[in-house]
């Protein structure tokens, strides 16, 4: 989730609210993004999206694995006693980044600066393993995590549980080791399974469309004009993921809707569409 201004005429100026963003991995033959435009950025956002709260029958629970950052909104999420087809991945690009930060010295001081120095060689060493293993099947995946990246993982853990014995506690680089070994088991969670990516960075890309749109347009004038920018940002971007130009399919798709067979309307999104 990500803020975006809105326009509060009453008191004169803006108010924050969020664009929240949901997508396929990028492993997924058929990629696409949804964002939802919400005036908060509390966990009844999430929850409403994936479903399962409403009546039973009517709205089923969303079932599969949801790789996040470790902000506490999304724990009544993937409440597992709540939600047991649901799995939690952990992003590693947010746990990198906590020690890429203080390789870069500065008030860190030099002590916490090796540590993170040595941790980012680690961390590169996953990364290009992870890198090779790009255009395999699920199962081709898995099974080279297994044989090429678990070993680095473990070793990772070990030489991480050391030094955390070895550094000062509420020091940076004690939070940021803490950071990932309170979350181990979801930051390795893809090792078991090759349709899981190692983060979230393709959502993070998904969202600068945004960042970049409100140094344009500055705010959103409602929540109603905020949410239909969320369904068109929603088609360009998912457009944009499957390779189609969005200005040639938005045309085309604008001048069949009102003759397509409305139950076949699916055929006409971005994964499925094709010129008429």
């Amino acid at each position: 989730e990500t803020p975006v201004p809105l326009l509060d005429p009453g008191a004169g100026k803006t108010k924050k609210a969020y664009v929240w963003a949901w997508a396929r991995s990028h492993h997924d033959p058929h990629p696409g993004v949804i964002y939802e435009f919400c005036l908060g950025r509390g966990s009844q956002y999430p929850l409403a999206f994936l479903g399962g709260n409403g009546p039973p029958g009517r709205e089923p629970a969303w079932q599969g694995t949801l790789i996040t950052d470790q902000y506490g909104g999304y724990n009544a999420v993937l409440d597992t006693k709540r939600y047991p087809q649901r799995k939690s991945a952990a992003c590693a690009a947010h746990a990198r980044r906590r020690f890429e930060e203080l390789s870069r010295g500065g008030r860190a001081g030099h002590s916490a600066s090796v540590v993170a120095t040595e941790a980012m060689h680690r961390w590169a060493r996953i990364y290009r393993a992870e890198a090779a293993f790009s255009e395999m099947s699920h199962e081709e995946r898995r099974q080279a995590r297994q044989a090429v990246s678990r070993p680095l993982w473990e070793e990772f853990e070990v030489w991480l549980k050391l030094q955390r014995t070895q550094v000062l506690d509420g020091s940076k680089i004690a939070e940021a080791i803490d950071y990932s070994l309170n979350a181990w088991d979801s930051l390795t969670l893809h090792l078991d399974d090759g349709a899981v990516v190692i983060d979230n960075n393709l959502i993070e890309r998904q969202i600068k469309p945004w960042k970049l749109g409100a140094k344009n347009w500055l705010f959103a004038g409602s929540a109603l004009a905020g949410q239909r920018a969320a369904v068109v940002m929603s088609l360009v971007q998912s457009a944009k993921l499957n390779g189609l130009d969005p200005w040639a399919y938005l045309r085309d798709v604008l001048a069949r809707i009102h003759m397509h067979p409305s139950q076949r309307l699916e055929e006409l999104l971005p994964h499925r569409w094709r010129p008429a």
